[in-house]
């Protein structure tokens, strides 16, 4: 197996089945983070991850991490506190915020995988109604969420950022709720982690992902699942 070189003029991907197994699921470099491109990619169940100043990698690991949002593990803690009606939900109150808190460094690291340049781009993104916020916010200011790519009925989820214990798991929660209510059938968390885990998300092989990404992402969603506004799903 090889590498693909991707032509800047052209938004050709290699097939998926061409990706490495070592590191697993490196599939091409090069081209470009245009929003073309990177819808063109993630219809094809690949995604962009590489280093701040390096070529752009493309990606499409086998197994794929996946979450079905009804078997979401929310968690006894977790649900104590919100109901407790500290904080405040809300649907893309301030995209720009989010992003930019999810690329800040972390307690664990001093460096993040999301550059300017990706930044930029999921910015335009979401300026054109293909990405998305799930925001916790208290006191006026963002205190944890996530960003991602709505593609029909799935929601390919990129980042988490929390700045309280137990952000992050609430912000699954709204995000788990919220698309549940509008139809949604599936969120891809491209990678399986510890935490993640303990939410419920599960392995699956490459191949099941694909072919319920290819049904899902032209089946839509009801309407008004993203527009800006403040919600409640108790």
């Amino acid at each position: 197996m090889y590498l693909t070189q991707l032509d800047t003029r052209s938004l050709y991907f290699p097939s998926v089945e061409h990706a490495l197994a070592e590191p697993n699921g490196l599939l091409a470099i090069g081209g470009d983070l245009n929003p073309s491109r990177l819808l063109a990619a993630y219809r094809q169940g690949i995604f962009p991850w590489y280093e701040p100043h390096r070529p752009i990698l493309w990606w499409s690991p086998d197994p794929r991490g996946v979450l079905l949002p009804e078997r979401l593990h929310e968690g006894r803690t977790a649900r104590k506190l919100w109901r407790r009606g500290q904080f405040d939900i809300w649907i893309n109150r301030d995209f720009n915020r989010i992003i930019e808190a999810c690329a800040a460094p972390r307690r664990t690291a001093d460096s993040t995988w999301i550059s300017s340049e990706m930044i930029t781009a999921y910015k335009r993104l979401h300026e054109q109604g293909d990405a998305h916020s799930i925001e916790i916010w208290q006191a006026g200011e963002p205190v944890a969420g996530l960003y991602g790519l709505s593609l029909g009925r799935v929601f390919c989820g990129e980042s988490i950022f929390s700045r309280i214990d137990g952000g992050a798991r609430l912000a699954l929660m709204a995000l788990c709720r919220h698309v549940r209510a509008y139809g949604g059938a599936l969120i891809d968390t491209q990678m399986q982690n510890p935490f993640l885990a303990t939410m419920g998300v599960e392995e699956w092989p490459r191949r099941r992902f694909l072919d319920a990404l290819a049904h899902l992402q032209q089946e839509p969603l009801l309407a008004g699942c993203w527009t800006r506004r403040q919600v409640n799903y108790d």
